[in-house]
């Protein structure tokens, strides 16, 4: 028998309320319950860092957390990055979203969803990163296909086009 608690968690700035098994893992419990397919899971133990999604604005590896512990909490994944920018409207781009576009930060894509949440949080904590914080900030994140370079230059380009906007 398994055991279970209802739990509420607000995703994206929506609050949801589910019973869960305590085993579920909130990976899981955010692909198959909430359908948000965005986080990746990628390695299963938290190494490579496509699950990484926002929980109270801070990364966490979702594939090694359970749904239980965010109970109260505020998840954000790649789905609410735009959304967040530019007032719920999902069809505009962040710009870092744009910015990986434009410098071909991304290619299979399996990875760009925790680059994505590691480099926003990095970005709103700090709006001018050197080259080296960027790197620093995406080192626990796996990318076997860009070589990083497009992924850094994507960060640093959209630092500037963020502190731009908001001058």
């Amino acid at each position: 028998m398994t055991d279970t608690r209802k739990i509420t968690v607000k995703v994206n700035g929506k609050s949801h309320t589910k019973e869960v098994s305590t085993r579920l893992l909130l990976s899981d419990f955010l692909r198959h319950d909430l359908l948000l397919t965005g986080t990746h899971v990628g390695c299963e133990h938290g190494v490579c860092g496509a699950c990484t999604v926002l929980m109270d604005g801070r990364s966490a590896r979702s594939c090694l957390t359970l749904a239980v512990q965010a109970n109260g909490r505020e998840v954000m994944t790649v789905e609410g990055i735009a959304p967040s920018w530019n007032g719920n409207d999902a069809d505009e781009l962040h710009p870092l979203q744009q910015a990986m576009q434009d410098h071909h930060g991304l290619q299979c894509g399996y990875c760009t969803p925790g680059m994505l949440t590691t480099l926003f949080e990095l970005l709103r904590d700090n709006p001018d990163p050197s080259e080296h914080e960027v790197r620093s900030a995406i080192s626990g994140n796996l990318c076997r296909c860009t070589g990083y370079q497009g992924i850094v230059e994507a960060a640093l380009d959209a630092a500037k086009k963020i502190r731009e906007e908001r001058a």
